[in-house]
């Protein structure tokens, strides 16, 4: 009886997901944690409604040796597709665009005495901004990983 019961109660458990399953009004999306791309080799690392932003590898090494970069402030308004930041380097200046819109609530002020972070640690010590989202459903529009790792090869 006991392994009835248990095959019962799994059976249960599993049309209960199917319904859900066809049902996703039921289930709230949350994006704690997540790691986006965009076309213009900018990473978005995004935490609850915060976006930590920065350049891409790729882009840090396209630009070479970093020597400056010209940092919003913050409550600065940033929108999709308008630059909100420079990055200057031995080669070039690059602008880097807003892939959100929100408002920045932290700038990595470590990159006014070391540029070179950007360099050396592109995806992580290097960030530029943090910012409030104002529409996560611009997320939507941006690539993963293997989206970004397709995008560079084409």
């Amino acid at each position: 009886m006991a392994g009835r019961l248990c095959v019962r109660s799994m059976c249960r458990v599993v049309l209960q997901q199917s319904a859900i399953a066809r049902h996703p009004k039921h289930v709230t999306p949350i994006r704690s944690f997540a790691v986006y791309y965009t076309e213009d080799h900018e990473w978005v690392n995004v935490t609850g409604n915060k976006a930590v932003i920065g350049i891409t590898d790729h882009a840090q090494d396209s630009l070479g040796d970093v020597v400056y970069v010209e940092l919003p402030d913050v409550g600065t308004e940033i929108e999709v597709g308008e630059e909100f930041c420079s990055v200057e380097s031995v080669k070039a200046v690059g602008e880097v665009i807003a892939p959100l819109d929100g408002v920045v609530t932290k700038v990595n002020e470590t990159l006014s005495e070391n540029p070179q972070l950007i360099n050396d640690e592109p995806e992580a010590g290097g960030w530029i901004v943090e910012v409030e989202l104002s529409d996560e459903s611009q997320l939507d529009d941006l690539m993963d990983k293997e989206g970004y790792q397709r995008f560079l090869t084409e």
